[in-house]
């Protein structure tokens, strides 16, 4: 067909037609993306119904802490509202929430593991703690016969108590093998079973027992600490398997909102400081 004036303009004309076109489906095609949320602008957020301060507090006492702010904090960068189930009485009650579809995010001092990496996906830590233990004084003695802890401790054969659906429950039979595993309801069941003498070493996080010293420095008289440098508890938010986008958003939040920064005891042991000042 011969060029003229008219078939040029003919020409331009489709093509302006084709570009509307594709300006008109833009739009439709940016409300198609994926997003990290899927459903009705609302963040479930798994949280254990007790409390563990600076973290989180019981539920209905507060909104303060850092796991609170850490999930109020991403889900306004995500531009929806966070609704926070307190239905979980364990850890691993709250890794259960999101396997079940229950639940987007866990957040509540959650440590990794293995066994639960295998159902649930992680962020990258926020907190990194060393392992430790509280020994009764007395129990320690005689198992030592004089000798530092340090030496015996590996092949420790006695009562070492933990807290049913914790990460410690999971970490006992690898770290302690030749141990007795005592598994309680509660931190402060364990605690009771030191003061008596009924077990001989508690296994929990060093922040968590240095945290029982501030509180109760009485402790110091029937307990001793010691920290186990070469075992680390790492913190982070447990992902809905479901959804390794929302997964990938929590770590850039972390990169970019939070600056990378990774907590450690004597951090969180000074916020909570501050916080019982208060």
């Amino acid at each position: 067909m011969p060029l003229t004036r008219r078939t040029l303009f003919a020409a331009g004309g489709g093509g302006l037609l084709i570009a509307q076109a594709q300006a008109a489906a833009t739009p439709a095609r940016a409300q198609d993306a994926p997003r990290p949320i899927v459903g009705d602008n609302r963040l479930r957020i798994a949280m254990p119904a007790f409390a563990s301060d600076p973290f989180f507090p019981a539920d209905g006492s507060g909104a303060g802490g850092i796991d609170m702010d850490l999930a109020r904090g991403l889900a306004t960068e995500l531009g929806v509202e966070p609704v926070f189930d307190r239905s979980a009485v364990t850890f691993d009650a709250m890794v259960q929430r999101l396997t079940s579809g229950e639940a987007d995010l866990a957040i509540g001092k959650l440590s990794r593991t293995l066994q639960r990496g295998r159902s649930i996906l992680y962020s990258r830590p926020y907190a990194m703690l060393h392992q430790g233990l509280l020994a009764n004084r007395v129990n320690l003695a005689r198992i030592t016969q004089g000798k530092p802890p340090e030496q015996i401790i590996r092949d420790f054969s006695g009562d070492l108590g933990v807290i049913e659906g914790s990460s410690f429950a999971t970490y006992a039979a690898v770290t302690f093998p030749h141990a007795t595993i005592q598994r309680f309801a509660g931190w402060n069941t364990v605690i009771d079973a030191i003061r008596n003498g009924t077990i001989d070493l508690a296994y929990r996080d060093d922040f968590e027992i240095k945290k029982l010293m501030v509180d109760d420095p009485s402790m110091t008289v029937v307990a001793r600490s010691i920290t186990l440098t070469d075992k680390v508890d790492t913190i982070a938010v447990g992902v809905s398997p479901a959804n390794p986008h929302l997964a990938a958003f929590v770590d850039l939040y972390l990169d970019l909102a939070r600056g990378q920064q990774v907590l450690n005891t004597d951090e969180i042991i000074a916020r909570y400081r501050q916080g019982s000042k208060a």
